[in-house]
């Protein structure tokens, strides 16, 4: 959008027109401590070479995966994305479409949510998938909204280790619904314990929250979790990583009533933090308390096949207090990318990126616990990722590897904890990490 200049004249008279004095005037209400109190201190006009030059010398001082051997993950991970993916979902009548609500216009559109939801649907061992949402974070906390509206209970319960962010944003969203509260089970050797969630869940739980993999990239039990919630009449939620479910058992095969997770490693670039899509699915009987969107498959008066938008459970189709939820879109050109990405791999290709990942995870961490100094704080079953005990501090030792153009890893003491996160993807070489535990070894 181009920047339209207003003189002082001009300014003046929207001023007048709304019946204000002065600009201060018009923002009163905002509290004089977080206004800016001083001119904005803007370098001189350039011109168009300039900012250009400008940009790029700026862009230059990022650090991306491109140029750097990465370990990070932590819910992003660099996994490998075919230029078929960019080259398809850049074509003009996917890359132009935003929302497709002109159902005989937007055919294209429509077919191809309706193929990511089918794929969604058969990763996830589900039933109903809904056009996705904003991202892994706001599908969890929206499935514990739906579970507190299903039940007509108040408690929701976290078994074993959720993202950090995943947590924040669950906390807001119930603050907003009603300061509805979380309960948490004990961590012991980085999975929740089972026995202590029997005596958390009640009469009283609206759902029972699992990650799996969880945040240490560990597998939590979760068939027995499922077990309890429903003994209990709680709704079970399993917010499971997309690429995982290529060699682990999908949530609906244990029992799981809504499976969530986020979908950033399905042909979507890491890009510093977004955008990404928010998966969420559910079994047939919870499908009228769904958010967002849906599309589904129907007959013309012809008897031609064609796509529309099924459901729209949001405040501006349906009345506010029978609205589900207040999203308004969905991530359609993220979910085409996944979409994409999980046809060309088809079902022997995801396993096998699974099986990959898994696999150089594991060699990796027997390399670096063989390392003086070095040892895996957590002894139970993971999957891509690991928290590693190190000699020094974590930030000591991503900082070091900066300099050899390395991610090595998240520091979880962001968090309060102490360990390097490690995740490791089918890009990862045996050189690249032979080359990383050699650097790694100079920190013992």
């Amino acid at each position: 959008m181009p920047f339209i200049v207003n003189s002082d004249a001009e300014r003046a008279e929207m001023l007048r027109q709304i019946g204000v004095e002065g600009f201060d005037d018009l923002v009163a209400d905002i509290p004089a401590e977080i206004r800016l109190q001083k001119a904005l201190d803007l370098m001189p006009a350039m011109g168009e070479p300039e900012v250009k030059r400008l940009l790029e010398q700026m862009a230059r001082q990022n650090a991306a995966t491109a140029d750097h051997v990465s370990f990070l993950g932590a819910g992003a991970y660099d996994h490998f994305i075919p230029a078929a993916v960019k080259t398809i979902s850049s074509r003009s009548e996917f890359y132009t479409a935003y929302t497709p609500y002109q159902a005989e216009v937007s055919q294209g559109t429509l077919q191809a949510i309706y193929e990511y939801q089918s794929m969604m649907c058969r990763l996830y061992g589900m039933d109903v998938a809904n056009a996705s949402m904003y991202d892994g974070a706001s599908s969890l906390a929206e499935a514990a909204i739906m579970a507190v509206n299903t039940t007509g209970r108040n408690d929701i319960v976290v078994a074993g280790k959720l993202h950090p962010y995943s947590r924040q944003v669950l906390e807001t969203y119930l603050e907003a619904a009603g300061d509805r509260p979380i309960l948490q089970n004990a961590i012991k050797d980085g999975i929740g314990s089972v026995e202590e969630l029997k005596s958390i869940v009640s009469s009283s739980t609206a759902a029972v929250i699992v990650q799996q993999p969880n945040f240490y990239g560990c597998l939590e039990e979760v068939e027995s979790i499922g077990e309890i919630a429903r003994r209990n009449g709680a709704l079970f939620i399993v917010s499971a990583d997309p690429v995982s479910l290529g060699v682990l058992e999908a949530p609906g095969n244990y029992g799981a009533d809504i499976a969530v997770g986020e979908g950033q490693p399905l042909g979507n670039a890491q890009s510093f933090g977004g955008p990404y899509l928010g998966i969420f699915t559910v079994k047939q009987q919870h499908v009228r308390k769904i958010p967002g969107r849906l599309v589904g498959m129907t007959k013309d008066r012809d008897g031609e096949e064609g796509f529309i938008l099924t459901l729209q459970t949001r405040e501006q189709h349906i009345r506010r207090e029978k609205a589900t939820s207040n999203i308004c879109s969905n991530q359609a050109l993220c979910a085409l990318q996944a979409a994409v990405h999980l046809s060309l791999l088809g079902r022997e290709g995801i396993r096998d990126v699974a099986m990959r990942s898994m696999q150089k995870a594991h060699y990796l961490a027997d390399k670096i616990t063989a390392l003086p100094g070095y040892s895996l704080k957590y002894g139970a079953p993971f999957f891509r990722e690991f928290v590693v005990e190190t000699p020094v501090p974590a930030a000591s030792i991503i900082e070091g590897m900066l300099s050899k153009r390395v991610f090595a890893g998240v520091d979880l003491s962001a968090w309060g904890e102490n360990g390097l996160l490690v995740a490791v993807t089918e890009q990862r070489t045996k050189d690249e990490m032979d080359s990383f535990v050699l650097e790694l070894g100079r920190f013992s």
